[in-house]
């Protein structure tokens, strides 16, 4: 773990992005925000990501894409995916695809600083 973690946010949520991104600073970690996964992969931040916490559907790549994609880029860092959708073959392959937590929306805080604790022991 880096010495100051910086946990990345990617949403397409501008409201709830900014909500969480602030959540992560008043813990003492540094946070970033990002849009889309796209956005996040093009800014070169993966490597130095501690924690990626995604939205598992967002327009363009969603959250298993996105945590496919840094697999396949041997970025091992820990996702925690955050969704308000409902169906039971989408939340499996979420659950399927290595994320650390996986968090329904609304996200309760004390369940997304448990899953950010995990992330940071691993």
């Amino acid at each position: 773990m880096s010495p100051d973690p910086l946990i990345s946010i990617v949403d397409d949520d501008d409201s709830l992005r900014v909500a969480m991104v602030g959540l992560v600073r008043s813990l003492g970690y540094r946070a970033s925000g990002h849009p889309t996964a796209e956005a996040f992969l093009a800014s070169g931040e993966a490597a130095s990501a501690s924690c990626v916490i995604t939205d598992l559907q967002m327009p363009g790549m969603g959250g298993i894409g996105l945590k496919r994609a840094l697999d396949a880029g041997d970025v091992h860092v820990p996702v925690i995916m955050i969704t308000a959708r409902t169906e039971s073959v989408l939340l499996e392959s979420a659950r399927d695809s290595g994320a650390l937590c996986l968090l329904r929306k609304p996200v309760e805080t004390d369940a997304l600083i448990d899953c950010i604790n995990r992330a940071l022991a691993a």
